[in-house]
C-alpha cells in the first residue's frame, strides 16, 4: 500500500508491519501518534464495490432498481498494492469515527511512499466485514440496531458480490483525477467489481458508460 512522496514519514516506531484488527476505542490507542492518528482514505489489499452504504439512501443518491448502491472497502489480497490518500484525526475524535465508519473492519496497517519508504507509525484502513461478523460484533446481536443502520432502507445484506458502484459517489471518487495521476490510474486499474475481476476502467467504458460525463455531487 503506498502513498504519496510529498508528505514526510511521521515519527517512531511501532509495530512490525502486519495488519491487526482494531476492535474497540481502547485499540487505537496503540497507533496514536503525538495525540494524532492517521486514517487511509480509499486505497497486500484489494480495493472492491462490494458494500452497501445507507448513505447513499439517505442523499437519495442510491438507485436499488439497478444495484447503483456500492461504496468503497478495502480486503486483504495477496499482491496487490493500492495507492491511498491519508488524513488524520485527534485522539479525542476516535469515538465519532468508529460510529461514522460503523461498518467497517478496522486495521493497522503500515504504509510506504511511492519510492518504497516505510512509514513508521501505522494507518487505519477501513475493511471489509462479513453480515454475519458486523452483526456480531458490531451490533453485538442487536436486531434494533441493525434496523436503525440498514433495515429501515430495506437493506437485506450488507457486504455483495452482485451490486454496482453508486453512480454519484463513483463520479465524485473519480473527479479527483487532477490532484494524482499515479493515484487516479491506481484506483482505475485496482478497484474491482463485486466480481473481483472488472476493474473501474473497465466498467468504466461499458455498463459505467457515461459517468464521467454526469456532474460530480456536492455531499
Amino acid at each position: 500500500m503506498s502513498i504519496g512522496d510529498s508528505l514526510p514519514p511521521p515519527p517512531p516506531p511501532a509495530l512490525d508491519g502486519v495488519p491487526f484488527e482494531l476492535m474497540d476505542e481502547s485499540d487505537f490507542d496503540q497507533i496514536v501518534s503525538d495525540g494524532f492518528v492517521s486514517i487511509c482514505g480509499f486505497g497486500p489489499f484489494l480495493s472492491v464495490f462490494a458494500h452497501v452504504s445507507p448513505v447513499f439512501f439517505r442523499l437519495g443518491v442510491a438507485k436499488p432498481e439497478t444495484k447503483e448502491i456500492s461504496s468503497l472497502s478495502l480486503e486483504p489480497c495477496e499482491g496487490e498494492n493500492v495507492v491511498v490518500t491519508t488524513f488524520q484525526i485527534l485522539r479525542s475524535e476516535i469515538p465519532t469515527f468508529i460510529e461514522t465508519e460503523h461498518e467497517f473492519r478496522f486495521l493497522a496497517v503500515t504504509l510506504e511512499t511511492l519510492n518504497g519508504l516505510l512509514y513508521t507509525t501505522s494507518a487505519v484502513v477501513r475493511a471489509s466485514y462479513s453480515d454475519e461478523e458486523y452483526f456480531q460484533h458490531r451490533c453485538k446481536g442487536s436486531k434494533g440496531l441493525y434496523f436503525e443502520r440498514f433495515g429501515q432502507y430495506k437493506i437485506g445484506r450488507i457486504w455483495s458480490d452482485d451490486i454496482l458502484p453508486c453512480r454519484a459517489y463513483l463520479r465524485r471518487v473519480m473527479a479527483a483525477q487532477e490532484l494524482n495521476e499515479v493515484a487516479y490510474n491506481n484506483f482505475l486499474d485496482h478497484t474491482f467489481l463485486g466480481d473481483r475481476k472488472t476493474t473501474i476502467r473497465e466498467y468504466l467504458s461499458t455498463k459505467g458508460l457515461g459517468i464521467l460525463d454526469e456532474q460530480p455531487p456536492d455531499f
